[in-house]
C-alpha cells in the first residue's frame, strides 16, 4: 500500500510504525493563496515501509498520524522541519517530539548552511532525486504515480541520511549540540502567529519612534486581517506598501490614496478606514512604552570589531567542521561586539566553548589572529607577545 486514503488503513499503518525507534516524515502543501499552509500529502517511512497519505481524501481522519507524532518512544525525523511542524501545530495544536532535523544536524556535521535535501541525498546516499514533480499542484486529484513516487522518495532516502548523520554526531560527541535548535523547533511560540509581534520583521525600516509606533499598529492590523481571511499577507497589503504607509502616516483617506504605491480605491473601503484607525492608534502611543530595538551598527570601532569577530567565526567554523551560522549569527556578533555578557546562544554551552570565549578574548586583546600558510589561525596573548618580541629581535 503506497497511497493511504482510508482512515482504518491509516490507523493500522501508524500502529505499525509506532513499533519502530524512528520514522521519517515530510509533507507536500500549498500556501500560495492562503495564510495557513494547506497540507495535501503526508509521507511516512519506517525501516521497512514507506507510504504517502492523501491528507485531503474525503472522510480521512488524521488522528492516528497526530498520535504517532506525539509518541515519545518514536523519534520523528524531518529535513528543514519548520514548515512541516507549523502544519502539524496548526491542525492539531501539538509539536512532534522527540525531533531530529537533518538539515540542522548537517550543519553541525560540516555540510554548510541550510543544505538542501537533494544535495544531502547526493552526498550521503549517492542518488540524484527526480525533481520533475516538485512544483506540481498537490491539491489536484487523482495523484499521479510520478507524484506518489516523488513524495515517497523524500522519506525513504531520509532514513539513510538520518542514520549517517546520527552516527557521525554520536562518534564526535556532538549529538547534544542539536538540543538548542530542537528546543526552538519544539516550542509552541515558534509557530504562534502573533499580530502584536508582526512588526519585528520590519523594525529596521523605522527611522524614529513615531515610525515604529505606527508600524506596530499597521503590522498587527494586517496580520489579524490575513489570518481571519486566511489569505497571504501580501494579499491584504504588500510589505513595501505597509512600510511606506507607516513612514508617511497619512491621517485622511485623501492623503492615504495619494501615496504612490497604495492600491487605488482602497482608501475608501473598510480596509482603508481600518488602516487610518491603526495609524491614529500608533500616533497616540506614548513613545516611552515602545519596545527598544537596536539599529544596525555601521562603521566606527563597533563595526571593526564585528568584522574581526566574523573572521574568527569563519576560522573556528572551518577548523571544527561546523556551519558558521550554527555557531553565531551576524546579529549575535553585533550584540557581542557591544556586550561581553550578552544573553545570546554564542555565549552559552558548546558555542561558548567553541567560539564565544575566544570572541571575548579577541575583543580585549588576549587573542590574536594571524595568517599561516594562507590560513587564519589564532594565537593566545603570550604566543602573540613572543612572536612580536621575536620579530623585534630579528629586526635588531
Amino acid at each position: 500500500m503506497s497511497l493511504v486514503t482510508d482512515s482504518s488503513d491509516l490507523a493500522a499503518i501508524c500502529q505499525t510504525f509506532a513499533k519502530y525507534p524512528y520514522v521519517t516524515v515530510d509533507t507536500e502543501f500549498l500556501r500560495e493563496t492562503t495564510f495557513w499552509p494547506k497540507v495535501c500529502v503526508i509521507q511516512l517511512a519506517c525501516e521497512d515501509q514507506a507510504v504517502a497519505i492523501d491528507a485531503i481524501a474525503e472522510g480521512l481522519d488524521l488522528t492516528p498520524f497526530f498520535e504517532l507524532m506525539a509518541n515519545r518512544d518514536v523519534v520523528k525525523v524531518f529535513h528543514a522541519a519548520r514548515q512541516d511542524l507549523e502544519i502539524v501545530w496548526h491542525l492539531a495544536k501539538m509539536i512532534p517530539a522527540p525531533l531530529f532535523d537533518t538539515q540542522v544536524a548537517a550543519m553541525v556535521c560540516g555540510y554548510g548552511d541550510q543544505i538542501a535535501y537533494g544535495e544531502l541525498a547526493q552526498s550521503i546516499c549517492k542518488v540524484t532525486l527526480d525533481k520533475s514533480s516538485r512544483f506540481t499542484d498537490w491539491s489536484r486529484r487523482p495523484l499521479s504515480d510520478a507524484q506518489i513516487d516523488y513524495a515517497i522518495a523524500d522519506v525513504t532516502h531520509l532514513r539513510d541520511i538520518y542514520k549517517a548523520l546520527r552516527q557521525k554526531l554520536e562518534k564526535t560527541g556532538r549529538l547534544n549540540w542539536l538540543a538548542d535548535e530542537m528546543g526552538t523547533l519544539c516550542n509552541f511560540e515558534t509557530y504562534e502567529q502573533r499580530p502584536d509581534r508582526a512588526w519585528e520583521r520590519y523594525a529596521h525600516r523605522a527611522r524614529k519612534p513615531r515610525d515604529l509606533a505606527v508600524l506596530m499598529e499597521l503590522a498587527a492590523w494586517r496580520e489579524h486581517e490575513a489570518q481571519s481571511r486566511d489569505v497571504p499577507r501580501s494579499r491584504v497589503l504588500k510589505d513595501d506598501i505597509l512600510t511606506e504607509v507607516a513612514l508617511a502616516a497619512p491621517r485622511t483617506a485623501e492623503a492615504l490614496g495619494d501615496l504612490r504605491a497604495f492600491p487605488r480605491g482602497m482608501e475608501r473601503s473598510r480596509a482603508g478606514a481600518e488602516i487610518l484607525a491603526a495609524i491614529e492608534r500608533g500616533l497616540e502611543r506614548d513613545p516611552k512604552t515602545l519596545p527598544k530595538f537596536e539599529r544596525e551598527r555601521r562603521g566606527g570601532n563597533g563595526g571593526a570589531t564585528v568584522e574581526l569577530l566574523k573572521v574568527l567565526l569563519r576560522q573556528v567554523a572551518e577548523k571544527q567542521g561546523v556551519a558558521a551560522k550554527m555557531i553565531a549569527t551576524t546579529d549575535e556578533l553585533e550584540t557581542l561586539a557591544a556586550d561581553d555578557k550578552a544573553d545570546i546562544p554564542a555565549l552559552k554551552g558548546w558555542r561558548r566553548e567553541l567560539f564565544g570565549a575566544k570572541a571575548v578574548q579577541l575583543k580585549h586583546g588576549r587573542l590574536a589572529l594571524t595568517v599561516e600558510n594562507n590560513r587564519v589561525v589564532t594565537l593566545e596573548w603570550h604566543e602573540a607577545q613572543d612572536g612580536a618580541e621575536g620579530q623585534a629581535e630579528s629586526g635588531a
